[in-house]
């Protein structure tokens, strides 16, 4: 099966990579990374951006080194995308833009998109409806046996790790509150400007194959 070959091929690739937990900086950041995506819409420059939301403090932080960490961190997710991605990003639904913001996320940190592809997706193909903190741990023990900077975290930094995870999860609108896991609804703008040209990545999503109709695309 030819989506299966590529998350054999996902779980082969990863345990060569080091994860990065930088991630725990905030949650989605929904509105904040919408703003800072309208601002590079308009002045195209990243670093402009940078020095406008940091100067004007945009971000509403309370220091100026808090901003420029928050921003930071939204523009090295918001430069995984490409131009008509950050356009949905600006113009699209409510529940595109989340999708978006999940997808910068999986490319951004590849510690999330495994647990994307190996665990999210997987429990729903499953026919498992509920993500629990126990599938947290058991991904994360499986992984530290192949990742030191892993096995190295402070147990207050993988506890916040696993909260983070599941808020972004729930922002994204692919977890409910109770933990049961959303199937995501893909728009046809958003399976044309995505998933077209870079089908595995709907692996990051929790779609079910009927879902996927990669050959009505």
């Amino acid at each position: 099966m030819k989506f299966q070959s590529t998350v054999n091929r996902l779980k082969t690739t990863s345990n060569t990579k080091k994860y990065s937990f930088s991630f725990t900086t905030g949650g989605l950041l929904y509105q904040e990374s919408v703003r800072l995506a309208t601002l590079f819409a308009e002045f195209g420059n990243w670093n402009h951006v940078r020095n406008l939301v940091v100067d004007q403090n945009l971000l509403q932080t309370r220091t100026q080194k808090s901003s420029v960490r928050l921003c930071r961190e939204i523009c090295s997710r918001l430069k995984t995308l490409g131009e008509k991605e950050l356009d949905l990003l600006v113009d699209g639904t409510v529940k595109d833009k989340g999708y978006i913001l999940w997808l910068a996320l999986c490319r951004r940190y590849k510690f999330i998109r495994d647990f994307a592809v190996e665990v999210l997706r997987e429990k729903l193909l499953n026919l498992e409806t509920e993500l629990q903190i126990e599938d947290f741990e058991f991904f994360f023990n499986q992984k530290a046996e192949w990742h030191d900077e892993l096995e190295a975290l402070k147990p207050e930094t993988k506890i916040k790790g696993q909260r983070t995870l599941f808020k972004m999860l729930r922002e994204a609108d692919l977890l409910s509150t109770e933990n049961r896991i959303h199937p995501a609804l893909p728009s046809t703008s958003l399976i044309n400007t995505v998933f077209l040209e870079r089908q595995k990545e709907a692996l990051f999503f929790p779609l079910l194959e009927s879902q996927l109709g990669v050959g009505n695309w």
